[in-house]
C-alpha cells in the first residue's frame, strides 16, 4: 500500500463521502444496528481503526458504545468527530495507520474494520501487520469484526465497473448538490488487484460537475483472509453474510487468542 495515495484519496473524498450514500442517516442507523448485535454487550470499549467520517463509529456510539475512531486520513478523521458532536455524540477520533495503532495491549473489547477498508493493503506482510495491532490492542477474547466486498463472486467474474448510486440532495447535512456515485475497475494482470477510478457527478442548477478519485484495492478471498486473521492470533474465525447479520458487506468475526 502507498500510505500517501491512499491518505490522499480519502482526504480528498471527506467533504462529499456522505454522497457515495443514497440516505448517509439512515445508513449510520443501520450499520450501527448490525455492529451492535454482532458485539452482544452493552457499553463496550470500541475501536474504528478505520473509520472514515463516521459511518459505523457513530453508528455504534448511538447505541451506546464507548467508541474511539482512527483514519489514515486526517480529514476524514476530523470530520468523523463533528459529526459525533453534531449528534450530542461522543467519539474521540485520531489520524493513524492501522498497521501502528497508537494504544496500548489489551485496551478495546472489539475492533471494527469496516467498509472494505483492510483490503487497501497489497501485501500479505501489511494485512498480517494490521491484523496483528487489532489482535494486541484487544482484551484476550476480544472481538475482531471486519468487512469486505464479497470478494469470493468478484473474483470469478471481475467486473469492470460497479452500479450507480444516487445520493438525495436536501438530506438531513446540507441542501448541496445531488450526487451519482458510480467506479471503473482495472484488474491486474495477477488477477487479485485492481485499480478503481471512483467517479462522482455532483449537480445542481442543471450543471453537472465531475470529480474523479483513484486508488487501488486487493481482492482478497475469504479463506484468505480467515487464514490471514488466524496467523495474527485470532480464533474461532469465521464469515457471517448479509443475510445472516443485516449488514451491508459480508463480515469476518473472530476472537483474540489468549
Amino acid at each position: 500500500m502507498s500510505e500517501t495515495s491512499v491518505r490522499h484519496f480519502y482526504d480528498e473524498l471527506t467533504d462529499d463521502y456522505h454522497r457515495i450514500y443514497p440516505d448517509w442517516d439512515a445508513s449510520i442507523r443501520r450499520q450501527g444496528d448490525a455492529l451492535d448485535a454482532q458485539i452482544g454487550q452493552e457499553r463496550a470499549t470500541v475501536l474504528d481503526c478505520s473509520c472514515g467520517i463516521g459511518t459505523q463509529a457513530i453508528g455504534l456510539a448511538l447505541r451506546g458504545h464507548r467508541v474511539t475512531g482512527t483514519d489514515l486520513s486526517p480529514r476524514a478523521a476530523a470530520r468523523a468527530a463533528r459529526e459525533a458532536a453534531r449528534r450530542n455524540l461522543s467519539l474521540s477520533t485520531a489520524a493513524a495507520d492501522m498497521r501502528r495503532l497508537p494504544f496500548p495491549d489489551g485496551q478495546f473489547d472489539a475492533v471494527v474494520c469496516a467498509d472494505n477498508s483492510l483490503p487497501h493493503l497489497l501485501t500479505e506482510q501489511d494485512a498480517h501487520a494490521a491484523l496483528a495491532e487489532m489482535r494486541r490492542v484487544l482484551h484476550p477474547r476480544g472481538l475482531l469484526l471486519v468487512s469486505t466486498r464479497s470478494y469470493d463472486d468478484l473474483l470469478r467474474d471481475r467486473p469492470a465497473s460497479t452500479s450507480p448510486q444516487v445520493h438525495r440532495s436536501g438530506d438531513c447535512l446540507d441542501d448541496g448538490p445531488r450526487a451519482v456515485t458510480f467506479q471503473l475497475w482495472h484488474w491486474h494482470d495477477d488477477g487479485e488487484h485492481y485499480d478503481l477510478e471512483h467517479f462522482q457527478l455532483l449537480g445542481a442548477d442543471g450543471d453537472w460537475r465531475v470529480r474523479v478519485r483513484r486508488t487501488t484495492y486487493w481482492a482478497l478471498s475469504r479463506d484468505r483472509l480467515a487464514g490471514l486473521a488466524a496467523e495474527a492470533g485470532f480464533v474461532d474465525v469465521g464469515w457471517r453474510m448479509p443475510e445472516e447479520t443485516g449488514f451491508f458487506q459480508p463480515l469476518l468475526v473472530a476472537r483474540a487468542g489468549a
